[in-house]
């Protein structure tokens, strides 16, 4: 039997398992996405960061996704990942090597003027207030 002739059958048990592990996890994905968004949505005065453009001055809400140390043109730079279930947005504080309470998993609202860096949306040195930890 040539292998154009077999019928095509699932992968067995493990591949099941495999695609059943992606399902729950991207519908986990989506379902922290959306709780994000709802609470961008319920904090006052807040822009939702796919509705932000370049020049604007505008007051975001997220979690921080990630935290680098990275330097600019020689200098330190803190840079981190703000998501707020519609899309990211990098900020960036320049001479600071770490910021206490900056870290990965935080919730923070951020303030200041958007700009666009090779396509990506960045604020530079914001004002932020962190978020309590836990359910607000």
């Amino acid at each position: 039997m040539s292998a154009s002739s077999r019928p095509a059958r699932p992968g067995g048990r493990f591949r099941r398992m495999l695609d059943r592990f992606a399902d729950i996890s991207a519908s986990q994905e989506d379902l922290e996405s959306e709780e994000l968004r709802e609470d961008a949505a319920e904090t006052a005065g807040c822009t939702r960061i796919n509705d932000c453009r370049d020049r604007q001055i505008v007051t975001v809400t997220g979690t921080l996704r990630t935290v680098t140390l990275r330097p600019r043109a020689g200098v330190p730079a803190l840079e981190a990942e703000l998501f707020d279930g519609s899309a990211a947005l990098d900020v960036v504080w320049l001479g600071r090597r770490s910021i206490v309470g900056i870290e990965p998993g935080r919730k923070l609202i951020a303030s200041g003027r958007v700009s666009l860096s090779h396509g990506r949306r960045v604020l530079f040195n914001p004002k932020y207030e962190l978020r309590p930890l836990g359910r607000e």
